[in-house]
C-alpha cells in the first residue's frame, strides 16, 4: 500500500527543453445535473491535489465552492465559482458550474471560456435533464470532456446503465477506462482497463492509500471484452495503431492514451471513469485522465474574432501577440466590478490600458486577480490561455471584447434564453425606490438572463428570470446583501404573442395643418415565423423612402414589439418587411418615421388579430414505479405531453414531457405530498407554444386589465 501512490500514467509533453506554461495548463469546468454530487468531486480534487487540507461537504454547508451563503443554506451551487490547483506539474483552472436549470446562464459562460469539461451523473439517475443540457452546451463550443459516474457507492447505482443513458440520450461514444468493482453497497474499488489491473481504496484512509491486485474473478471475462472495445476505439482514430493491431500486435498502455488523447481532442469518444467522491474513490485517477486527456491551450483549433468592418481574424495563442481577451462574467463588489476575463491571445497586463471595441470604449487594467472560490491573489498580468478577473473596469459586460487599441477584433458573443416568469417588485419605503433602481441594474449587469422594466404610467418595476428558484435567490440578495426591504406580488408567466395572421397594410403619419407638419407613410407587411428573434428588412428602391429615414422606421416597429399592444407581452417570431412609402421634401422628418412605425405595429395588431404564446418546459420526474400512475395523472391534467417512460417495472421510474410553465406553480408541494416526499423532478425551457383558445382569452382578457391599470 502506497500513500497517494505514483501512477504508471504519465503525461507527457509535445516538443523538447523547457516546459511551455500554456501545455502545462488545463482550463476545464465541472458540470452536471443537480445533485449529481459535482461539487464534492471539485472539492476532493481540490484536497487530493493539496489545494485545500480538509474536506467540506455539500449537504453541512461547507463546501469550499459554495462559499455564497445562500448556497450554503440551500445546498446548492447558485453561481460559476473559480479555482485552481496542480496535479503532477499541471497548473488545473476549475469553473464549478451550477447544475439548476434556472441557472443554466452560469454554465453556458463558463463552457464559453473552457478547454474541456468533466461531467458528472449520478450513478443510480444516469442522464438527467440538466445534464442534456449542459451536454448540449458543450457541444455547441465543442468542448471536449471527460463522464465521470459518481456515486457508485449509492445504494442502486447501476454502471452499466448509466453508461447507456450517455450513448443513448446523449449521442456520446463512450470509451471505458474504468469499471467499478462492485455496484452499491459492495462498491469497493475500480478497475483500470489501460492498465488492466484492479484498484482497491483503504476505507480507513479517506482514498489516499490503496492498493493494485489482480482483476476479481468474475470480472476477468467481463474487463477483458472491455479492453478489446478500448483499444478498437482508439485504434479507429490512428491508422498506425490500425496497422499494428491488424499485425496482431496490441498497443502499449502508452500508445493507447496518446491515440485517446487525439480523439477526446478532437471530439471523437468521450472517456468514461467511475468512483464515489463521497467515498474517496476515483477522483486521482480522474485529475490523472483530466491532465492527460483534456487539451491545453495550444492544442485548440485558432480562435475566431472579427474586425470592426467585420472581416474574419484568427487568433493565435501565444503571450507575444496582440491582444483579445473576452469578459465572461461580472461580479457587483463594492471595490469596484469583478470581471471574470479569459485571454486568447497576447497579455493583459495590471495598469495598461485596453480597447472594449464593443461598445467602443476605453478602458485602464486596474488590479489583475486569480480566484480561489471566494478567496483572491493578486498578480501582474494575465497570459494567453489563463483565466483570471480583473477589478474596476467601468464599460464591460458579460460577452465583451477587451484588445489592444491598436488591433481591434471582436470575439464571438454569447446569447442567453429569455425569461420566462416574473413578479412585481417594490421597497417598503416609498423613499427607496431609487435605491431598488440602482439595486436592479446592478443585479442585470451582473446576470443577463435577469432582466427589469418599468412601467411609466403605474410605476410598478417587474423583475423576470429563468424559474422560481431564480427570483427567489436575487430577492434573497436584494434583501440581504443590499440590506432593502421589498414586496413582490404573485409570480407570472413571461407570456409572448404574435400575429395570428400575414398582412399588408399603408399606414399614414400625416399632419400638415400649417407651418412645418408631419408626413410619413409607409408599406409594409407583417407575418409570423418559426423563427424566435423578430427581422426587419427594407426593400425600398428608388428612394420612395429615404435611406436615413429607413432606420427610424425599424426602431419604430421594434420598440412597439417589445412593448407589446395591447396586451403588454412582447412580440416574438415576426417577420417585417418595408416595400414602399412616401416621403414629403419638408414635413418628412426622422422623427415622424419612427412613429408611423410604431402606429403601423398597433394597426396590425388591430386588424391581423394576435395569439398568445406560453412558455413551455421540458420536465422529467423520477419517482417510485408505484407512484408512476398517480404522477402521470397529475402532468396530464396541468396539460403535459407525455413523452418516454425510463425504467424497469417495480424500481425507480422516470417520465419525460412538456408541460406549460403556467401549470407548474406549486408542483414541488404536489408532488411530495404524492410521492410519501421520494418524488424528484426537473425542469429547463423548451420553446413557446400557442396557448388554447379558452385559456387564451383570459390570459389576454387580464394582462388588458393589467394594462389599465
Amino acid at each position: 500500500m502506497t500513500e497517494q501512490r505514483e501512477q504508471k500514467i504519465r503525461v507527457t509533453w509535445d516538443g523538447d527543453g523547457p516546459r511551455n506554461p500554456r501545455v502545462d495548463l488545463r482550463n476545464i469546468g465541472i458540470m452536471a445535473h443537480i445533485d449529481a454530487g459535482k461539487t464534492t468531486v471539485t472539492e476532493r480534487v481540490l484536497f487530493y491535489s493539496g489545494r485545500i487540507h480538509r474536506t467540506g461537504e455539500v449537504h453541512d454547508g461547507g463546501a469550499t465552492m459554495d462559499f455564497l451563503e445562500e448556497e450554503q443554506e440551500r445546498g446548492i451551487t447558485i453561481t460559476a465559482a473559480a479555482t485552481n490547483c496542480e496535479w503532477r506539474g499541471v497548473r488545473v483552472n476549475i469553473i464549478d458550474t451550477p447544475g439548476h436549470v434556472d441557472f443554466t446562464a452560469e454554465v453556458q459562460r463558463s463552457l464559453r471560456v473552457l478547454d474541456g469539461a468533466v461531467a458528472v451523473f449520478d450513478a443510480v439517475a444516469g442522464v438527467e435533464a440538466q445534464s442534456e443540457t449542459v451536454w448540449r452546451q458543450a457541444d455547441r463550443y465543442s468542448v471536449p470532456r471527460i463522464a465521470f459516474i459518481n456515486k457508485m457507492d449509492r445504494l442502486g447505482a447501476d454502471f452499466d446503465n448509466a453508461v447507456r443513458s450517455i450513448q443513448t440520450r446523449l449521442g456520446a461514444r463512450t470509451v471505458l477506462l474504468t469499471y467499478p468493482i462492485g455496484n452499491g453497497v459492495a462498491y469497493r474499488g475500480l478497475i483500470d482497463l489501460i492498465e488492466h489491473v484492479a484498484v482497491v481504496y483503504d476505507e480507513d484512509s479517506s482514498g489516499a492509500l490503496f492498493h493494485e491486485e489482480p482483476i476479481p474473478a468474475d470480472l476477468v471475462e467481463k474487463c477483458a471484452a472491455l479492453r478489446i472495445e478500448m483499444i478498437e476505439a482508439v485504434v479507429d482514430h490512428d491508422d498506425a495503431l490500425m496497422e499494428k493491431y491488424l499485425e496482431g500486435v496490441e498497443p502499449t498502455a502508452e500508445e493507447i492514451r496518446r491515440a485517446l488523447r487525439k480523439s477526446v481532442i478532437d471530439n471523437s469518444v468521450v472517456p468514461v471513469m467511475c468512483g464515489s467522491a463521497l467515498k474517496n474513490k476515483g477522483v486521482q485517477r480522474l485529475l490523472d485522465a483530466v491532465c492527460y486527456y483534456l487539451p491545453h491551450p495550444l492544442e485548440k483549433p485558432s480562435i475566431e474574432a472579427e474586425s470592426e468592418t467585420g472581416e474574419p481574424v484568427a487568433l493565435r495563442p501565444y503571450p507575444d501577440e496582440k491582444l483579445s481577451a473576452l469578459a465572461f462574467k461580472t461580479v457587483a463588489s463594492p471595490g469596484g466590478d469583478l470581471t471574470f476575463v479569459r485571454v486568447y491571445s497576447g497579455t493583459l497586463r495590471a495598469g495598461e490600458p485596453v480597447y472594449n471595441p464593443t461598445h467602443r470604449k476605453r478602458e485602464r487594467i486596474g488590479r489583475i486577480v486569480i480566484l480561489h472560490a471566494g478567496d483572491q491573489e493578486a498578480v501582474n498580468k494575465l497570459e494567453a490561455g489563463q483565466i483570471g478577473a480583473v477589478i474596476g473596469l467601468k464599460n464591460t459586460t458579460t460577452g465583451d471584447t477587451l484588445c489592444a487599441q491598436d488591433y481591434p477584433v471582436i470575439l464571438e458573443r454569447m446569447e442567453f434564453p429569455e425569461p420566462v416568469i416574473q413578479v412585481a417588485v417594490k421597497p417598503k419605503k416609498a423613499n427607496d425606490r431609487d435605491k431598488l433602481s440602482s439595486v436592479l441594474t446592478t443585479l442585470a449587469r451582473e446576470d443577463p438572463t435577469f432582466r427589469r422594466s418599468t412601467d411609466e404610467e403605474t410605476g410598478e418595476t417587474v423583475i423576470a428570470g429563468m424559474g422560481e428558484l431564480h427570483l427567489e435567490v436575487l430577492l434573497n440578495r436584494i434583501r440581504r446583501e443590499f440590506k432593502l426591504d421589498v414586496e413582490t406580488g404573485a409570480p407570472q408567466v413571461a407570456y409572448r404573442q404574435t400575429f395570428a395572421k400575414p398582412l399588408d397594410l399603408e399606414v399614414r403619419h400625416v399632419k400638415q395643418t400649417g407651418g412645418r407638419g408631419q408626413f410619413a407613410v409607409i408599406m409594409v407587411r407583417f407575418d409570423a415565423t418559426e423563427v424566435a428573434e423578430n427581422t426587419f428588412e427594407s426593400e425600398i428602391v428608388g428612394g420612395a423612402v429615404p435611406r436615413n429615414y429607413i432606420s427610424p422606421v425599424e426602431h419604430g416597429i421594434q420598440e412597439a414589439l417589445i412593448e407589446g399592444y395591447p396586451t403588454g407581452f412582447p412580440f416574438v417570431n415576426v417577420s417585417v418587411v418595408l416595400h414602399d412609402g412616401k416621403h414629403h421634401d419638408v414635413d418628412s422628418s426622422e422623427a415622424a418615421f419612427k412613429t408611423v412605425g410604431r402606429k403601423s405595429v398597433r394597426e396590425a395588431t388591430e386588424k391581423a388579430g394576435v395569439v398568445i404564446l406560453e412558455p413551455m418546459m421540458k420536465i422529467e420526474v423520477t419517482v417510485p414505479d408505484e407512484f408512476m400512475s398517480s404522477v402521470i395523472g397529475s402532468l396530464n391534467a396541468r396539460r403535459a405531453m407525455i413523452g418516454e417512460i425510463a425504467g424497469e417495472t417495480g424500481a425507480v421510474r422516470s417520465v419525460n414531457g412538456t408541460v406549460p410553465l403556467a401549470e407548474m406553480f406549486g408542483y414541488a408541494t404536489t408532488l411530495r405530498s404524492a410521492t410519501q416526499g421520494r418524488g424528484a423532478f426537473s425542469m429547463e425551457p423548451h420553446g413557446f407554444s400557442r396557448v388554447p383558445q379558452e385559456i387564451a382569452e383570459r390570459v389576454r382578457a387580464e394582462a388588458i386589465e393589467r394594462q389599465k391599470k
